[in-house]
Parts: C-alpha cells; structure tokens; sequence
C-alpha cells in the first residue's frame, strides 16, 4: 500500500506523526508537505495529494489541515478525487463502505493523534461495498458523482 500525505502549517505536525506511525508500519509514504511548520497555503497540498491520487501513484490520500474543510473542499476540485473529512471512525467507514472515498481529511485543531491514527487505519482497511453484490445501490451513486465533474 502506498499513502500520499499532505498538510498545511496547521496540520504540520499531525501530518509528521501519521507519516512516521506509517512509515514504522511498512506502509510507504509520499510526503508531499508541507515539510515546515510556517505558514502554507492548504490548496497547494491538496493538489499535490488529489493529483497523485488521480494519476494512480498512490492508492489514498491523505490531507490535514486546521479544521479539514479547506483541504476537503480543495482536493474535491480534482477530476476523480472523493475526499471526505471524517472526525471519527464511523465517518470513515461510511466515507469508505458507502462513498469509495480515495482521500481522507483530517483536522488537526479537533482531533488527538490517536484517534488520528484510529480513523486512517479504519480508512485504509474498508474496502467499497460498491465492489460486492450487496452494493449496487453504492456503485451506482459513485458513478453519479463522478459525472458531475
């Protein structure tokens, strides 16, 4: 599994611990910044992150800023990205079962780092009941918000 990670000044910190925990696990990691803890713009992040996603060099994203709203709202821009920003385990399984999200946003202003590290590893292992009989209903809607762009 390979992660593609990103943050502002903001979610910085969160960002480094998610990444080393990553790391220390066997996952690889891109770290695409930001790489100091002075001030950065969050669109920039989300770009990088929901592009890297979209070319297929990573297979989820994940963003952190202060809430998890700008970096949500940014990477959705992207052609084929499903970012959601989940507070808790259960947003994450549903962004995942329900909503085939490929990015994961975080606010670090709200959340400690060990609920952080709960909801990315909910994140990375549910997989899309869309790819079972059971969800059809799933795949469908999917496939609906992907014609909207």
């Amino acid at each position: 599994m390979k992660i593609a990670l990103g943050s502002d000044h903001a979610g910085f910190e969160l960002k480094e611990y998610i990444r080393d925990t990553l790391k220390s696990r066997g996952i690889r990691v891109i770290d695409l910044g930001t790489h100091y803890p002075t001030p950065a713009d969050y669109p920039v992040y989300a770009k990088k992150v929901a592009k890297t996603i979209r070319n297929s060099q990573a297979d989820f994203g994940i963003l952190i800023c202060g809430t998890g709203l700008g970096m949500s709202i940014s990477a959705n821009h992207i052609d084929g990205i499903r970012a959601a920003l989940c507070p808790d385990t259960q947003y994450a399984i549903l962004a995942r079962e329900h909503n085939n999200a490929n990015v994961l946003c975080l606010g670090a202003r709200f959340i400690s780092q060990k609920l952080a590290l709960e909801i990315v590893d909910v994140f990375i292992s549910t997989d899309f009941l869309g790819n079972f009989p059971q969800g059809k209903r799933h795949k469908k809607r999917v496939a609906l918000i992907d014609q909207l762009k």
